[in-house]
């Protein structure tokens, strides 16, 4: 089987290409990335030869068209995904999102090959943080910021083309992720960095804010399960019922680095901040027969804990442009 895999130097996507190599060694993998901050070479090392790397953005009709081609399935992580930024400038969100999707929807429609499309639980805006509900697919979208909204633009493309055009298309949209080579702008590894530099972490507002965390190798298994036995034209929710609100996450990295649970300052909260995301992932669960592997929370996180204090070198190059960005602010994804 040949792969291409979209965004596979960032943080979801490199995790689905190491995943793969290990599971599936069969599989050729080609990685389409633009190799922006968010894209690392160093989170692909150890699968240089085994892998074909191409610089290239997803928008690029050319390079897309040519990759698709020599391709039995396209996998499609590659996003601008960073709330913060989108609110600072809304435009490469919309080159990415709306317009990277649409030049692989009509490469894919062309070619006649397997789409899968990666998105996110933020399209359907939030939940109060009193109620019981949780999202399902047919849970209707109400994105809050130029991110989620074009990220909910692309869902909405691929449904349409699905219909229109026949495209063998399937979407995913996944609660937050943590793990291995995460960008350290983002909340868990950011905390985790400055805790191990001796800087106090900085929580946005209450703090009550919650999240349904998913270790990203869940999620990416999760993935490979819609592959081989989704339905197409379906969507499916990847959640692990891992609700934590961000003042319990902090508190727990704290604790876990062997620091005081109270040992951090709160900031202003950001403008348009959803209160409370939820996944229901019970069609994925009964009808593709998913489960989560990193079903304990804490166990995933004292994982992910480890991974950065053995990996410095790694995160290291990013970490002194993410603190001068973000100086006096938290970043929360």
């Amino acid at each position: 089987m040949r792969i291409l895999v979209t965004g596979g130097a960032g943080f979801i996507g490199s995790n689905f290409v190491h995943l793969t190599a290990a599971t599936r060694p069969d599989v050729q993998q080609t990685v389409l990335d633009a190799f922006t901050y968010a894209g690392d070479r160093a989170s692909l090392a150890g699968l240089e030869d085994r892998i074909e790397i191409v610089e290239g953005d997803v928008a690029d009709a050319e390079v897309v068209d040519r990759l698709v081609a020599d391709a039995d399935a396209v996998v499609h992580f590659a996003a601008e995904s960073h709330n913060d930024n989108s609110l600072a400038d809304p435009s490469p969100f919309v080159r990415t999102n709306l317009i990277g999707t649409f030049t692989l929807l009509e490469a894919v429609r062309k070619h006649e090959v397997r789409y899968h499309h990666i998105s996110t639980d933020e399209v359907y805006g939030d939940l109060e943080l009193d109620d019981p509900g949780r999202f399902t697919e047919a849970t209707p979208y109400n994105p809050s910021s130029p991110y989620s909204s074009t990220k909910a633009g692309s869902d909405l493309m691929v449904r349409a083309w699905v219909r229109s055009f026949g495209v063998r298309a399937t979407i995913s949209n996944c609660s937050n992720n943590y793990g291995p080579r995460q960008h350290v702008e983002k909340f868990i590894p950011r905390q985790i960095t400055n805790i191990i530099d001796g800087v106090r972490p900085k929580l946005y507002g209450d703090g009550l804010n919650v999240r349904d965390w998913i270790h990203v190798d869940d999620h990416n298994r999760a993935v490979w399960t819609i592959l081989e036995r989704g339905e197409i034209g379906q969507t499916y929710l990847i959640g692990a019922n891992g609700e934590k609100n961000n003042k319990e996450v902090i508190e727990q990295i704290l604790t876990g680095m062997g620091k005081d649970a109270h040992d951090y300052d709160h900031v202003t909260d950001r403008a348009g901040h959803d209160r409370r995301y939820a996944i229901d992932s019970t069609m994925l669960r009964e009808k593709l027969g998913w489960a989560p592997e990193f079903a304990d929370f804490d166990a995933g996180l004292a994982a992910t804990i480890d991974w950065y204090r053995a990996n410095e070198a790694w995160w290291r190059p990013q970490k002194a442009a993410a603190e001068a960005k973000y100086t006096g602010q938290s970043v929360i994804s």
